[in-house]
């Protein structure tokens, strides 16, 4: 792999660290599955992409994705509580409607980028002489700091502890006086948002947006947590966090090695493949660690 294929691998890998945090706040924090980030992901690249066409100016235009995705997670969660439909079909239901409303957003199928400003264009303009590549990557890699910091301490915040607490047992945390309702909607809420802002991010780095990027992106994330959390395991917030990034990062160096791996024969349309055998990899390690472990034990006492 040479060195802009690996900036290029890091870059969207930092990306998608977004979007494992987000995962990952439904899926590990509330217990709720959300399939609402393959469209909330589009629809943060698709109203960012729309706004800077439009003219607005690049950092309002994103906070403008950030803000569409929030409000697609609070729909999922609304079908959800108000109507009492499974968690699954919730997210399922807002994910199809915002195929539609992701074309409608941008008024045709993809939107090109390429000679518009982005949020890293003044930032280029003042590289000082530094490909384009390296400031995309370190202009990221601070956005997703700062992030995970805020993401971090909200967690370890009380009304964090109340939100984990309604993840662990909704029954005993609606005892204890936690309004359930209200810390699934600001979950939802805030996962999609960060999602969307993994979209709008992308969209700005790789020139376009499209009505069909954001297929399969809840397993990427998925992937990146469950990666991460099984080669980094802890209890401590900073570090399931920090698993996450890593997990997103170390998922897609794993896809560019096996995609530029001549020997194996893959393309890029094996990409879906490659995320299940790696995804079933990241599931199946634990297990098997665990039984050689149990072994060993019993070979011992013998």
């Amino acid at each position: 792999m040479s060195l802009f294929a690996f900036m290029g691998t890091l870059e969207i890998g930092l990306i998608y660290g977004l979007i494992a945090i987000g995962v990952y706040l439904t899926f590990r924090v509330l217990d709720f599955p959300d399939l609402t980030v393959d469209g909330s992901f589009t629809l943060g690249a698709a109203v960012t992409a729309a706004a800077i066409v439009s003219g607005i100016p690049a950092v309002f235009a994103t906070m403008m994705g950030v803000l569409a995705g929030t409000l697609s997670g609070l729909v999922t969660a609304w079908l959800n509580l108000r109507f009492n439909i499974l968690h699954l079909l919730a997210s399922i239901l807002t994910m199809t409607a915002l195929y539609t409303v992701n074309l409608r957003v941008m008024g045709k199928p993809n939107i090109a980028l390429i000679s518009e400003p982005t949020i890293f264009s003044p930032f280029e303009k003042l590289g000082m002489g530094i490909p384009n590549i390296y400031v995309n990557v370190l202009i990221i890699g601070l956005i997703v700091f700062i992030v995970g910091l805020l993401v971090i301490g909200f967690l370890n915040s009380q009304y964090g502890l109340a939100m984990r607490a309604v993840g662990s047992n909704k029954r005993m945390a609606q005892a204890n006086g936690i309004v359930v309702h209200e810390k699934v909607y600001v979950g939802l809420a805030m996962s999609n948002a960060l999602v969307a802002l993994g979209g709008a991010l992308f969209a700005q780095t790789n020139g376009f947006a499209d009505s069909t990027m954001g297929v399969g992106t809840i397993v990427i994330g998925l992937a990146a947590v469950i990666i991460g959390q099984t080669l980094i395991p802890s209890r401590a917030m900073i570090v399931i966090i920090l698993s996450c990034i890593m997990g997103s990062i170390l998922y897609r160096i794993a896809v560019s090695l096996a995609l530029n791996a001549s020997f194996i024969g893959l393309n890029t349309s094996d990409l879906n493949l490659i995320t299940a055998v790696l995804v079933a990899l990241a599931l199946v390690f634990p297990q098997v660690n665990k039984e050689y472990k149990a072994k060993k034990a019993a070979w011992k006492k013998v």
